[in-house]
């Protein structure tokens, strides 16, 4: 059985009370009692269980997802996990909130991030697009000891914060070799669409889906970026002009979460049966567009284990305990029509 606290005081040759102010960080113990009582939890291994520390003082755990205020259906999948566990976790002492604000005004994402205090969430799990702002203000954070979870979009250069999501050089390099394989060496163009280039997961994306074609598939050529802002009109007038100018093209690669909206702009100029499609996350949309051939593959990251993989972290955080890495990685799922 694992040592219990009575069993480390006696090992120890102190008394329970000072195990426990020893364990927890109180004042009025001796420096003598204190290297007792660490010397044996490392001879006994004693291993501290905070989960049960939380319950015994009735601690709560207070956890905020800052999500974006547009976007379509797979910010709908992921509101509605958070939904979904905040009543679920109530009476485990955790509770989860959201809040959403315009993530592409990065001044108004730090102002936001700045006006935090630690006395009124223990973390914040956040999916932002990448800016010198947001790192600065999600540096202040870490700072204030608020843990932080980035949230499917990460921060460059933050290694105190913990990311949750796919890797997402994996993810494009995974999309660039399905479209090599479904052109069948048929040479033509590649549109890449994408909601913002501003957006760390599209930059890796885009990355890891550019080296696979470069190396494997010469006779494919990737147009530049198409940016539609998540806005209907502009991605119809883009991506019209793109068609009617390259009259060659062969696949559409659709990098960020949302498909519906670029491929209706597609589909209202070409027939997407005649091209190669490939698009992120699995949605209502995405679902048909797979059935009725629209779509030939989906890349997808369960939002629900990225929703709980945030909250186990930012718990494990606050108990200073390592999170379970194994458990927390998020995986890359192709979905084809036939393995619905």
């Amino acid at each position: 059985m694992r040592p219990t606290a009575k069993d480390l005081a006696e090992a120890a040759g102190v008394s329970l009370a000072t195990v426990d102010r020893v364990l927890n960080d109180r004042p009025n113990v001796s420096k003598k009692a204190a290297t007792s009582v660490n010397e044996a939890i490392e001879r006994i291994g004693f291993i501290r269980n905070p989960a049960a520390v939380s319950l015994a003082r009735n601690k709560s755990y207070r956890f905020r997802f800052v999500l974006p205020q547009s976007g379509d259906l797979y910010l709908r999948e992921l509101l509605q996990r958070v939904a979904e566990l905040k009543g679920v976790l109530k009476g485990d002492l955790t509770e989860i909130d959201y809040v959403q604000i315009p993530v592409e005004d990065a001044h108004g994402v730090a102002k936001y991030l700045a006006g935090i205090g630690e006395d009124e969430v223990d973390g914040v799990a956040l999916m932002a697009p990448e800016s010198p702002q947001v790192r600065d203000a999600v540096a202040r954070l870490l700072e204030r000891d608020i843990k932080v979870v980035q949230f499917l979009s990460g921060q460059e250069k933050l290694p105190e914060a913990d990311f949750v999501g796919v890797d997402n050089f994996a993810a494009g390099a995974t999309a660039g070799k399905l479209i090599g394989r479904f052109t069948c060496r048929m040479p033509g163009k590649v549109m890449v669409v994408a909601e913002t280039m501003q957006s760390m997961d599209s930059i890796q994306r885009r990355h890891g889906f550019d080296t696979i074609i470069n190396e494997q598939f010469p006779y494919l050529r990737c147009l530049p970026s198409i940016e539609t802002h998540a806005d209907e009109r502009r991605a119809n007038q883009i991506i019209a002009r793109v068609l009617d100018n390259n009259r060659d093209i062969a696949a559409v690669y659709v990098l960020s979460s949302e498909a519906r909206i670029p491929l209706a702009a597609t589909s209202a100029n070409v027939d997407l049966a005649n091209l190669i499609v490939v698009a992120h996350e699995r949605t209502p949309f995405s679902e048909q567009a797979l059935r009725d051939n629209r779509i030939d593959a989906v890349i997808a990251q369960d939002p629900g284990h990225a929703v709980r993989s945030a909250i186990r972290i930012m718990r494990a955080r606050s108990d200073a305990r390592e999170p379970l890495a194994a458990q927390e990685r998020i995986r890359i799922e192709v979905l084809l029509k036939e393995n619905l």
